[in-house]
Formats: structure tokens, C-alpha cells, sequence
């Protein structure tokens, strides 16, 4: 998605093209303020770091990354923060994705290292063991720059471990399963909140605790993003669905279907789970229930909707639109709308 190319009026602004200029430079920065420091960490060890491709910097690639970045603007946080606040969003993304590597048996890629390709466990330990000590290594260069004070360093340690601790302890939990399918509401309101609400918040935890001015529109600007999060889970829940059901994780369209209204979409559900083994994941699964199809993509879109109108301000609520079909088709849901 290169907002230079699209056509349209706002898009037409110089104004609003200097803006996503802007944007799109210090992101550059940020993530090459992440890879270069991984680059020195790893340079006298074995373990060498290739270099970075072009999607590595892409917005297409780090769109989740560039709307925290946003977030960061339209806060007032100094550029010279900002840079660095996205060098340490892509220390915590690495942790969590390594994290989530181990939990669901798969390698999303962080650090490309000459590691063999099939060492995924290894990998992705990698990937956490690095991505902690690049984020001592940005705080204290945040320290060297004035940007941030000693006691700063210490407490983002702390800050930045309890915020990803939660989601974590959510994940823990249905490691044996999740047991009985709760209701869409108890999903909404103490599962996915744990799981995904809340991580989009994190890249916030460290701002929080380093400026020391009032900050304008946090509290639109942390709703929005939980709010994006939780659309975001809601579509994972959609493309997971199978997956979720034959490992007993809590899923929002499970749920739908469950303790929905529909009793041929219940009979197919309990069909399913009633087998001893369900084969592969199926990502188009959800086409065998149409009516939870229909409520769960309402439901993501209404929460995506609303995150990003809290988010946005008023002058650049043309991106909700082009955000949105970004999110969906990012995680692989855009056939079920």
C-alpha cells in the first residue's frame, strides 16, 4: 500500500503527502535503528544477519508498526523519540512473535540470520534473546541522546516484561485447552482483551512512563488502539477457526456458533468436534457457517471502525477506509467479506 500512489483528494494535498513522508522516513529509522543494533549484538558470534530486503522497511510490512508511530504524533512525542519509540515497538514485536513462534509450532520471521531454515524453535529464541538486549541497547542510547534519564533504562525492563506479561499468562492458560466454549460476550470481555486488546496498548507502556507532560488525545488514542486490536483478533478468529476448534482455544466465531441461534450451524460444529482427528487446518472453514460468517465480520469491522476513529485525527479520518481493507486482507480475511 503506497499512500504516495493512491489517488484521491486528500491524497492530493502536498500538505498531507509531506505528512506521510515524514511518517514514512522516521519509520525507516526506527526499524533500521532496531536492525542495526542486531547487527552489532550479533557480530562477533556466529550468528550472522543478513542483510535487510526492501519489504523489511515497507509499510506494507510494518503497517501495525507505522499507525503506533502515528499515535506518537499526534501525541506530541518529539521526533527524535519517535524514532526511537519504534526501534523498541520492534524489540517487543520480536519478543511476542518469537513467543507466539514457539506456542503455535511456526516461524514468523524476525532477524533473517544464517541460522538453518528448519531451526524455527531456535530461531524464534533467537529472535527474543535479541530483540531484550536491543531494547537495553536503544534505551541507553535514548540516555546518551538526553531523550531519556537513567532510571528510565531500568524501569523499561521492568515496564516493558509486565506489559506483554498478561497476554502472556492468557496464552498460558489454554495450552491444555481452554475447556468449555464461552459465551461471545465473556469472550469479548475477558479473552480477547487479555490476548490482543491490550498488546495493542504495550508500544504505549514505555511513552507513558518517559514523558513527563500531559499528553493530547491519550486516552482516544489508547482506546483506539485496543479497539484495533480486538478487530484484529476477531479476524484471526475468522481464519483460525478450524485450528481453534480442533485445539480447544478460545474463538469468538466458535462461540457464535455455539451458543448461537442456528441449529445446523451448531449440528456442523459438534459433528466436527465430535471427530478424533480433523486433519489440516482448513483457513476457509468458516464458509460452512454463514451466519456466524456474517455476525463475526460485522463485529471486526465495527471494532476496527470505531479503533481507528478514535485514533485518526479529525484531518486524516480519510485513512479509515484504507486502513481497514489494509487490516483485512493483512490477515488473510478479506474472503469472508
Amino acid at each position: 500500500m503506497n499512500l504516495m500512489n493512491t489517488s484521491g483528494t486528500a491524497f492530493d494535498d502536498p500538505g498531507i503527502q509531506d505528512f506521510f513522508c515524514l511518517l514514512e522516513n522516521e519509520l525507516k529509522q526506527g526499524l533500521m535503528l532496531y536492525w542495526n543494533t542486531a547487527n552489532k549484538i550479533l557480530d562477533t558470534s556466529k550468528v550472522k544477519l543478513h542483510e535487510p530486503s526492501q519489504d523489511y522497511v515497507s509499510l506494507e510490512h510494518n503497517f501495525f508498526s507505522a499507525l503506533f508511530l502515528y499515535s506518537y504524533y499526534r501525541a506530541g512525542i518529539s521526533k527524535s523519540k519517535r524514532i526511537l519509540f519504534v526501534g523498541i515497538n520492534q524489540c517487543l514485536r520480536g519478543m511476542v512473535t518469537g513467543c507466539d513462534n514457539i506456542l503455535d509450532n511456526e516461524y514468523k520471521q524476525t532477524l533473517d540470520t544464517n541460522l538453518p531454515v528448519n531451526a524455527s524453535k531456535f530461531r524464534s529464541i533467537l529472535d527474543i534473546m535479541v530483540s531484550d538486549r536491543i531494547l537495553v541497547a536503544i534505551m541507553h542510547k535514548g540516555y546518551q541522546g538526553g531523550d531519556f534519564s537513567f532510571d528510565h533504562i531500568l524501569q523499561a525492563n521492568t515496564a516493558s516484561l509486565h506489559a506483554l506479561l498478561q497476554s502472556g499468562i492468557q496464552e498460558a492458560s489454554e495450552e491444555q485447552g481452554a475447556g468449555r466454549i464461552l459465551s461471545p460476550e465473556e469472550i469479548l470481555e475477558k479473552i480477547h482483551p487479555l490476548k490482543t486488546g491490550i498488546l495493542f496498548q504495550a508500544p504505549w507502556v514505555l511513552p507513558e512512563l518517559i514523558e513527563d507532560k500531559d499528553l493530547d488525545c491519550i486516552d482516544d488514542i489508547k482506546t483506539g488502539l485496543f479497539q484495533i486490536g480486538m478487530g484484529c483478533q476477531v479476524l484471526d478468529d475468522m481464519v483460525d477457526l478450524s485450528m481453534d476448534a480442533q485445539m480447544n482455544r478460545h474463538n469468538y466465531v466458535l462461540s457464535l456458533i455455539r451458543h448461537g441461534e442456528n441449529p445446523s450451524e451448531q449440528k456442523k460444529l459438534e459433528t466436527y468436534l465430535a471427530k478424533k482427528c480433523h486433519g489440516p487446518e482448513d483457513s476457509e472453514f468458516l464458509f460452512h457457517f454463514p451466519d456466524a460468517r456474517k455476525a463475526s465480520s460485522k463485529k471486526a469491522l465495527a471494532l476496527l471502525e470505531q479503533g481507528t476513529k478514535l485514533l485518526f485525527d479529525k484531518k486524516h479520518q480519510f485513512m479509515i477506509p484504507y486502513s481497514l481493507d489494509f487490516i483485512v486482507k493483512r490477515i488473510g480475511a478479506h474472503q469472508f467479506f
